[in-house]
């Protein structure tokens, strides 16, 4: 390392004690200690419930009246993890499980002693933000058994669903994943029930025919002064794994996913009208582009999922979360929210992003297949794109270009699991179009060394080669050339103290067209150490961290180019309160001239009563104007508010404000408004309109090139979304976009009218 700055830190983290800092953590009294220790030691392992088939049918409308549900497996909610220790659970809740041969039942009775306190409002299906606000319960079904991956199931009180996948290694929760589930809920003048049935199609499960044992767990969130998690099982906080501790559910015998194919035809209309001579010309009207497509799920066994699509639908039907590129160096990153893509997309993790599903554009077709044969996790996916989507990373930025051409690409990921909790793998990502090629292949591992500590390690190598053409315009190598990237994370997470190590090496040659990788020529180095406390019952927080992470990077001709060392805090209080502030002093290097910078920033959240969660980020410090390549000062200010009026309408509107001065006087200001109205009419179905407005001014006399003075943007979306199902829909869309300047009203530059119909037949 060039800079002295992280030594300190990178010491002090080899020299940690395993499970404490004497001195740096308050000791608790000596009795205390004692008390803590007894209570470690005497957690109870977790349960093994065995589950009966139901004996009658079952209709999921809330009401738990079934001969089923008189004497199901019973699993009591019995315990509270946050902000409580493993303390006794405030309220009483219980969960049924039961199942036949098709599908998997649960119902959950909770109980509440004020129920005109629930928290329940309607709301899109995975509106997840929104969601966990309400009162809810969950479960995490573990269906290897293997402590690796699971599937989640979240419902409110009203029959709201979010559902998710967890993948244990990456501590990766993706709620865009979605499956088709009927879920039912009902407030009781004792609490509210809630009523789950699952196809067993859905999930993947070893084809075994015995019977089989899965892991399992019951929750329920109860917010309200503060939000309680409960859970059917203890949570030990000295154990960073979470699928390692699940209560374990047996019994399950001649259960079937059945044929397991699932056809979804799709129909995508969409006219676009264009303005030909703005500002002044007419709106010309556009054709109306009718996109027939389908994609087909085939279930091969209850473990391996095959997914084809002809001409399939990859139409997007919300804006692209609003992000402002005033003053930045490289591309900016958006979710993927396609469903083709969405199922399995857990297998393809890995710690360095060489898989990222947006840079598939328009395809004529795809493939995917993934699934689990014992030990043995694979995915595989092949896509042919209209469209050949490229980012140029280097150290000092990136650029992006769309080339109109064919390209096929493919991914293949094997990974083994190894030993308790750990993985060996291998990825392969390949992109071919005229005169270019990308493949990146590479290993990697997961290794669990405790309860407490994990490693993680990753090599790619690259062999790239682009068209003659694009690499003069992009100042890329003529002929082919190849690259390597280096990953590997130390990392403890303990009950009171959490640390890390982290070291990441692209080389300048090195490429993943099929990933999101916008910067190279980097060799990171990254300490962290974050002591947490924790408070008791009655004490006046729930939980205070403080974090010291110092991070270091230099380009392979060894010249510093980044390096931060931040001292940050954080707080949990009462009324869902949340506060972190944290103080950085950097260098940055840009255009050769390494500038000294210090930043301060403040982050704060709050859901005070049901329905209301309002935010704010602020930071102010240092910042380099790269447009113009020198010292600059900015402010950013991000307030966010998030409101239900009754159980049907939700409101959220966001501001970023940012200023760029030199000085005492301003570069430039951005402002970016974004208003969203949800109003719910149902549990199926709702009205949207989404509201973006976008307000640049530029000094042009503090800038060294001619710049427009003004700049405003201006887009609106109206949608109507009824809803079956996450693959049987109805969407009513319509989008405009609006452009101004200084001496020109804002004024709209086109208009596009959206119908798209889809339909699940499950067979």
């Amino acid at each position: 390392m060039n800079s002295k700055l992280l030594k300190p830190i990178i010491i002090i983290l080899l020299l940690l004690p395993a499970f404490n800092l004497p001195g740096l953590i308050p000791q608790p009294h000596p009795q205390e200690q004692k008390e803590n220790q007894i209570r470690t030691r005497e957690y109870p392992p977790a349960q093994r419930f065995i589950v009966k088939k139901a004996v009658s049918k079952i209709k999921i409308d809330g009401i738990l009246n079934e001969e089923a549900w008189k004497h199901p497996e019973k699993i009591k909610i019995l315990y509270e993890w946050m902000p409580g220790d493993n303390i006794p659970a405030p309220v009483e809740s219980e969960c049924l499980v039961t199942f036949d041969k098709s599908r998997l039942y649960i119902a959950f009775r909770c109980f509440d002693p004020e129920p005109q306190k629930i928290r329940a409002h309607l709301m899109d299906r995975d509106a997840i933000d929104t969601f966990i606000q309400d009162d809810y319960v969950s479960f995490v079904i573990d269906t290897f058994n293997d402590e690796r991956r699971s599937f989640q199931f979240r419902v409110n009180a009203l029959g709201v669903q979010a559902d998710a996948i967890f993948s244990e290694l990456e501590g990766y929760e993706d709620f865009s994943w979605d499956t088709i589930w009927k879920s039912a809920g009902r407030i009781t003048d004792s609490g509210y029930v809630v009523e789950i049935a699952i196809p067993f199609n859905q999930l993947r499960f070893p084809g075994d025919k015995g019977i089989q044992t899965w892991g399992f767990e019951a929750n329920r969130s109860y917010p309200r002064s503060v939000r309680h998690r409960l859970s059917s099982h203890v949570r030990d906080r000295n154990k960073s794994c979470i699928l390692c501790q699940l209560n374990k559910i047996t019994g399950f015998e001649g259960i079937s996913a059945g044929k397991n194919i699932e056809l979804a035809p799709t129909l995508t209309s969409v006219r676009t009208d264009e303005r030909e001579d703005f500002p002044g010309g007419d709106m010309d009207a556009g054709k109306i582009d009718v996109e027939p497509g389908i994609t087909v799920r085939w279930g091969i066994t209850p473990n391996l999922i095959l997914n084809a699509a002809a001409n399939p639908d990859f139409s997007q039907v919300e804006a692209d979360v609003a992000q402002l590129e005033v003053n930045t160096r490289f591309a900016l990153r958006y979710p993927e929210k396609r469903p083709f893509f969405l199922e399995g997309a857990d297998f393809f993790l890995t710690p360095v992003e060489a898989v990222f599903t947006r840079t598939v554009y328009d395809p004529a077709w795809g493939a995917k297949m993934s699934g689990k044969l014992g030990k043995n996790a694979l995915g595989f996916f092949a896509t042919q794109d209209r469209y050949n989507n490229l980012i140029f990373p280097s150290n000092q930025g990136s650029a992006l270009t769309s080339l109109e051409q064919d390209v096929l690409a493919g991914v293949f990921r094997y990974r083994r699991d190894v030993g308790k909790g750990s993985t060996l793998g291998l990825l392969y990502t390949g992109r071919v179009g005229d005169d270019y090629y990308n493949h990146v292949a590479g290993v990697d591992g997961f290794f669990r060394l405790s309860g407490t500590k994990t490693v993680s390690v990753q090599y790619l190598h690259s062999q790239t080669d682009y068209p003659d053409p694009v690499a003069q315009t992009f100042g890329q190598d003529d002929n082919s050339f190849a690259g390597n990237a280096l990953y590997a994370l130390f990392r403890h997470y303990g009950r009171n103290m959490i640390y890390s190590l982290e070291y990441q090496d692209l080389s300048t040659g090195f490429r993943a067209d099929s990933g999101f990788i916008p910067r190279v020529d980097t060799r990171r180095v990254m300490a962290m150490i974050h002591p947490v406390i924790w408070g008791k019952k009655g004490r006046w927080f729930e939980r205070i961290g403080l974090r010291v992470m110092g991070t270091n990077i230099t380009d392979h001709h060894n010249t510093l180019t980044d390096q931060d060392l931040e001292f940050a805090g954080s707080i949990n209080l009462a009324l869902q309160t949340y506060v972190f502030s944290a103080f950085h002093f950097q260098k940055e290097r840009f255009n050769n001239i390494t500038y000294d910078k210090n930043l301060a920033e403040i982050y704060l959240e709050m859901k005070p009563v049901g329905g209301l969660r309002y935010v704010i980020y602020t930071s102010y410090g240092d910042s380099i104007d790269y447009y113009n390549s020198r010292l600059a000062r900015s402010l950013l200010v991000n307030p966010f508010i998030e409101f239900g009026v009754g159980r049907h309408l939700n409101v959220n509107i966001s501001h970023v404000f940012e200023r760029l001065s030199l000085e005492g006087k301003k570069i430039y200001t951005a402002n970016l408004l974004q208003t969203k109205l949800i109003y719910n009419f149902n549990v199926r179905s709702f009205a949207r309109a989404i509201i973006q407005y976008t307000d640049i001014n530029r000094d042009p006399d503090l800038y060294a090139a001619p710049v427009e003075p003004e700049t405003r943007t201006l887009l609106t979306q109206f949608l109507f979304s009824y809803k079956i199902n996450p693959q049987t829909v109805l969407f009513i869309g319509y989008s405009d976009n609006h452009l101004g300047f200084r001496g020109l009203d804002i004024t709209r530059t086109d208009r596009t009218f959206f119908l798209k119909l889809g339909y699940a037949l499950v067979l």
